[in-house]
């Protein structure tokens, strides 16, 4: 059920990418459904990890509050990175610290570990099983769960409901 969950919903997000480049004529409608439905099959093994998202109303009202927060986060570091860069005295303290995370989904986890790395100060070095090892600009503390509260909380309370 999951391989089928996966193969569809890989070829739905190869769809709508192809309607938003290619438009809604009909033509182009059969061609882009075909040519997504070809790709698909092609790379079904490569879709695996869309079958862990959950496809429930809560799960599916989450991504857009992740999104919005996610989006918060990365204009928030970005102001705090420039006002460090601009600053005469630099003040940053980096160093690489190690967070856990409760994420059991393989793809929640690699969302988690790019979100961090999208976000301005902060960049996801190494995944080890419950464990990511992050580069942050300004360490302040370098207990696990201090840091994996400071990091990672904000993020995974969403992933874990998307992904589980």
């Amino acid at each position: 059920m999951q391989r089928i969950k996966s193969f569809v919903l890989g070829m739905l997000v190869l769809f709508a990418l192809w309607v938003a480049i290619a438009g809604t004529d009909r033509d182009e409608l059969v061609a882009g459904f075909l040519i997504a439905l070809l790709i698909s099959w092609i790379f079904r093994r490569n879709f695996e990890l869309l079958g862990e998202l959950r496809l429930n109303p809560q799960a599916l009202l989450r991504i857009p509050v992740y999104l919005a927060l996610f989006l918060r986060e990365l204009v928030k570091s970005s102001l705090d990175v420039a006002r460090r860069v601009l600053s005469p005295s630099l003040p940053i303290n980096p160093g690489i610290v190690k967070v856990r995370t409760k994420l059991q989904s393989k793809l929640g986890r690699i969302i988690l570990a790019n979100s961090i790395t999208l976000t301005p100060g902060t960049m996801t070095v190494e995944t080890r099983g419950e464990y990511l090892y992050i580069h942050w600009i300004d360490t302040q503390c370098e207990d696990v769960e201090a840091a994996t509260r400071s990091i990672v909380h904000c993020f995974e309370q969403h992933l874990e409901v998307i992904f589980g």
